[in-house]
């Protein structure tokens, strides 16, 4: 009985949106940074935990406005009041890219073939880009 437990706690848990993801530049194709993916008060919120890419690893907002300029990216939120629509799917106005300085709509949601991918999809009027993130253990 505690193993059927322990296998139904383990398949739920890995078909959470939440949780870390490895950020993968859909031009490139090379791992940019770790996302902790986190629920507060009913929406979504993301932040920088980790960044991948050698020799940015200390890397400032220099293009940014506000109170994100010239602060370290680490640390960085960069998803912010996310919503969840319904279907597994999460849409809200603040994806943030640091690099760009740059603030997307957005919509995430798990790929339906394999939980362990998260599709990311920033919207700039009708021009969008979609990323695939990868789940991180642990």
């Amino acid at each position: 009985m505690c193993s059927v437990f322990v296998l139904l706690s383990l398949s739920t848990s890995a078909q959470s949106i939440f949780g870390k993801w490895k950020t993968i530049d859909d031009r490139t194709g090379n791992p940019k940074a770790i996302i902790q993916i986190y629920e507060e008060d009913g929406l979504m919120y993301g932040h920088v935990v980790e960044i991948l890419e050698e020799g940015k690893e200390n890397a400032v907002c220099g293009k940014c406005d506000g109170e994100k300029k010239d602060q370290p990216i680490l640390g960085m939120k960069i998803i912010e009041d996310v919503e969840h629509v319904g279907n597994g799917e999460w849409k809200g106005k603040t994806l943030f890219d640091p690099e760009q300085a740059m603030t997307f709509r957005c919509k995430l949601w798990l790929n339906p073939d394999n939980p362990d991918e998260l599709k990311v999809r920033g919207y700039l009027a009708f021009i969008y880009r979609t990323q695939t993130w990868v789940r991180v253990e642990g």
